[in-house]
């Protein structure tokens, strides 16, 4: 279900009016013209990178294949989600002149760490899945969230757990990344009394063995656990969770979100509530997107691909070069398959919503 600030049901968007990459089929462009992606395509995350260039490559595809007088280029980059990494990668995208947007960076900390290397450039960047809601207060002139960030899903979350599921007592977990961190202090922020502060506990990225957390978790017998980071560390932790007999509600957000984290947490995984500010997949896009893949979409691609659809229609509008797309995503307004789309000065959605799925 979907759910607004006050953690009650609205309403999903319509698909039938959302931009289609095709377009009229009569775009003409320059033949180097290309946008790239920037996230995780190896490593611990890399699933969900995966899922965001492969919905970039859907929409381009969709694109490339309606106007043959325009055919764009998808760049990949492999940043495998660190921050050291990104800051390294990204320059590359910027010193080529080729690309004319990007589609990334995918994960909270990266953007922090390249989100000015950016905006120097004046290259504009649409994120499907960076939530960290600080992203967008450091002055950056071409940064995009395409989805809501975590100072909207946390309060939404924690109202939807204390007003509609009726849960007393929550043990907040996070991963100290960054964010891990900023979900769970908005989570805990918006939970108020019901998180028990006895039971609070932070991982680290990496780590396996949450005995020592299980066992704080088990003395205090929570209602829920809420935990803020990525599928990695969620599939173990649930498991020793259920195997060290703790039956709370497990709790997860956008980071864990993904078909892995049910695949690698097997059977703990069963009951699972995972909230996300990304929606689901409507029925033709699954099937045009599993057809060119050969596997299901994820979380984030739908949002990659409404992102990558907003790019191709601001380059079939004749907008080739890095300032004239910029000027055409700061002024976009227009439905996707997953929401509406229209940012305000900072680069935030002017409306966000947030989704809420069970693990069956």
């Amino acid at each position: 279900m979907q759910i607004d600030s006050a953690g009650k049901e609205v309403p999903a968007a319509d698909a039938a009016t959302a931009a289609d990459p095709a377009g009229d089929g009569t775009a003409t462009c320059p033949p180097t013209t290309s946008i790239a992606m920037a996230g995780a395509l190896t490593g611990p995350d890399a699933a969900l990178g995966i899922n965001i260039v492969n919905g970039v490559r859907l929409a381009i595809d969709q694109h490339n294949k309606a106007n043959p007088g325009c055919q764009v280029q998808v760049k990949p980059f492999d940043t495998e989600g660190d921050p050291q990494k990104a800051s390294q990668v990204i320059p590359q995208i910027v010193n080529d002149p080729s690309i004319i947007g990007v589609v990334g960076p995918a994960f909270s900390g990266e953007t922090k760490a390249t989100g000015q290397i950016l905006s120097d450039a004046g290259l504009v960047a649409v994120s499907s899945s960076a939530t960290n809601a600080s992203l967008t207060q450091n002055g950056w002139k071409t940064f995009f969230r395409g989805l809501a960030n975590d100072d909207v899903q946390g309060p939404s979350v924690a109202k939807y757990l204390v007003d509609t599921a009726g849960y007393k007592k929550v043990c907040v977990v996070q991963d100290n990344t960054d964010y891990g961190v900023g979900l769970a202090k908005s989570i805990t922020a918006g939970l108020g009394a019901a998180a028990d502060p006895a039971c609070a506990a932070s991982i680290k990225k990496g780590d396996k063995d949450f005995s020592a957390t299980v066992t704080k978790i088990a003395n205090v017998g929570p209602d829920a656990i809420f935990y803020s980071g990525y599928y990695a560390e969620a599939a173990p932790l649930v498991q020793q969770l259920r195997d060290g007999n703790v039956e709370a509600t497990f709790v997860s957000a956008d980071g864990t979100n993904d078909p892995q984290f049910v695949s690698q947490a097997g059977d703990s995984a069963t009951g699972a509530v995972l909230s996300c500010p990304c929606g689901p997949a409507p029925a033709e896009f699954a099937t045009a997107y599993e057809e060119l893949h050969g596997q299901a979409p994820g979380v984030y691609s739908v949002e990659a691909y409404d992102l990558a659809t907003i790019l191709a229609t601001g380059i079939d509008a004749g907008e080739s070069t890095r300032p004239g797309l910029l000027e055409y995503v700061r002024g976009y307004d227009g439905d996707g398959l997953a929401r509406h789309y229209e940012w305000d000065a900072d680069g935030e959605l002017s409306a966000a919503l947030i989704w809420v799925y069970e693990v069956g």
